[in-house]
């Protein structure tokens, strides 16, 4: 349920539904617009009728809203979420890249990347500290050392850090080192690390499962935004299906899918999409083209020897190759593409 209030609504009306709303046991979110604010209901409302609170003052109209989601909805906050991240704006006119290694293996490797990937234009710093493996016998990361690292380099570039939290037990140090924190593929629904996420301080970045549906990463993402976070990126990074010629299939039609229905900003991770380095770059178009606000990608400098992914990940020439498509494709889309300071 959505109520809508006047538009010279002050503080001590909207105050005042709230109140009413969380009277009857209800939880009440105040969404301010650019010309009134609109307060979502979550909860069980099966017994809750919109009559309750037509008539409060200051209250305009009270919508039912129709999908199983409902923060996440545009018909809870019609106007696309921009997020700003230790200056990075992600979900606006403005398209974000984020890269980086796969994984984290030393602190010269990691830096050598971002400073190669810094200078070709990424805005923010990719690397994974805590590796989710199908073989327990694979590099599995190097844990808070990793983070450590990835928190020194940030220091040195300037640049913002993204990394993924496996469990509610890495959670809290992985949202203390980095800027962002990932929820997996494999995590997609796993509900007591999504409420945990909701309370973690920091923005999520939600990859869709590998065989999830739209509406199932959305009510993933309804879970953080419940518990209190409000900014949530969603990530599409490929499905499983019947193709065997890339890794996964990239879901183009999921962008403007998911931009109708929701305000959240979604990205692409065009390297676990195609898992062939050769696919990369045509598929971060594409994905861009069909509305994606930015890129998550896989860069190595020596791709045969990285300890996960490395058939996967650009060389640095190749990622400067894709930032020099991606500034001539920016303005025919009506985007930007921002230029960082090199250091």
């Amino acid at each position: 349920m959505l109520i809508v209030m006047e538009m010279n609504a002050d503080a001590k009306r909207i105050g005042a539904v709230v109140e009413a709303v969380e009277r009857r046991g209800l939880k009440a979110h105040p969404i301010p617009g650019s010309q009134r604010t609109a307060i979502g209901i979550t909860g069980n409302i099966g017994t809750v009728e919109p009559a309750m609170f037509q008539d409060l003052p200051g209250v305009l109209e009270v919508i039912r809203v129709s999908h199983p989601y409902k923060l996440v909805s545009r018909e809870f906050h019609q106007e696309s979420s921009v997020f700003d991240v230790a200056g990075v704006r992600i979900g606006g006119p403005e398209l974000v890249v984020m890269a980086g290694p796969c994984s984290v293996e030393s602190y010269e490797q990691t830096l050598g990347i971002a400073l190669k990937v810094k200078a070709s234009g990424a805005h923010m710093l990719r690397g994974g500290a805590f590796k989710p493996r199908s073989s327990p016998y694979s590099f599995q990361g190097l844990g808070r050392q990793g983070l450590e690292i990835l928190a020194r380099v940030r220091q040195e570039t300037g640049m913002p850090v993204i990394t993924e939290a496996l469990d509610i037990d890495v959670l809290d140090e992985v949202a203390e080192f980095t800027d962002i924190v990932q929820i997996g593929a494999r995590n997609m629904q796993n509900f007591t690390l999504l409420k945990r996420a909701g309370r973690c301080g920091r923005p999520v970045l939600l990859k869709r499962g590998m065989s999830a549906t739209i509406t199932e990463l959305l009510l993933a993402a309804e879970y953080i935004l419940d518990a209190g976070n409000a900014e949530v990126i969603l990530c599409e990074r490929g499905i499983r299906t019947f193709a065997d010629h890339t890794r996964n299939t990239l879901d183009v039609a999921a962008f403007p899918a998911v931009k109708r229905i929701s305000h959240l900003p979604i990205i692409a991770d065009p390297s676990h999409a195609a898992g062939y380095r050769n696919k990369v770059l045509p598929l971060s178009l594409a994905a861009l083209a069909a509305g994606a606000d930015g890129l998550l990608v896989e860069v190595h400098e020596r791709p045969d020897e990285a300890l996960s992914d490395g058939g996967q990940s650009l060389l640095p020439t190749d990622f400067e190759e894709l930032m020099s498509e991606l500034r001539a494709l920016a303005p025919v889309l009506d985007r930007g593409l921002p230029t960082l300071a090199v250091t």
